[in-house]
């Protein structure tokens, strides 16, 4: 699992960029003009909690995109991942990690309790790499509700 202060290896995985287009996306197309960028994990696409998230997501792209670039992954399929960008109008890409192998890296994929119910699954957490692939911050297991205004408020003050 990477902590704050690590260097990431290089990823790639299948997604869907902002135009519904299919690729392989390794980090280096998903840093843009050497800005940082958001990695965020969420459990599934077209339901609550995500949508909320992913939508928060794109309300807030112009601030964002001042300091980093969004990407978000899901064990979900490219298909699932092109319904959910169209039907909530996702500006930013999608990637699918069904076999979990960068959700376990980041420690986004284990147990976790919900409704006091313990199970395997996606930790919805959220990532700040640095251009030069060094984790600078780390939000993990977190609400999608008032998530992304959390990473706003870092932004305006990342020393707090």
């Amino acid at each position: 699992m990477f902590n704050e202060g690590d260097k990431i290896d290089d990823f790639c995985l299948n997604g869907i960029d902002e135009g519904s287009n299919e690729k392989v996306f390794c980090f280096k197309d998903l840093i843009q003009d050497r800005k940082n960028l958001i990695l965020y994990f969420y459990p599934k696409d077209n339901t609550p909690g995500c949508t909320t998230e992913a939508c928060d997501f794109r309300d807030n792209m112009n601030f964002i995109l001042k300091y980093a670039a969004v990407a978000g992954v899901s064990p979900d399929s490219i298909v699932s991942h092109k319904n959910f960008q169209k039907k909530h109008g996702l500006n930013f890409p999608l990637l699918s990690d069904p076999e979990k192998k960068i959700l376990n890296l980041f420690g986004a994929y284990g147990e976790k309790k919900t409704y006091g119910k313990t199970s395997m699954g996606v930790i919805r957490s959220t990532f700040l790499i640095t251009p030069d692939m060094i984790l600078k911050k780390a939000w993990r297991n977190v609400r999608a509700k008032g998530h992304v205004n959390a990473i706003l408020r870092y932004f305006e003050n990342p020393d707090k």
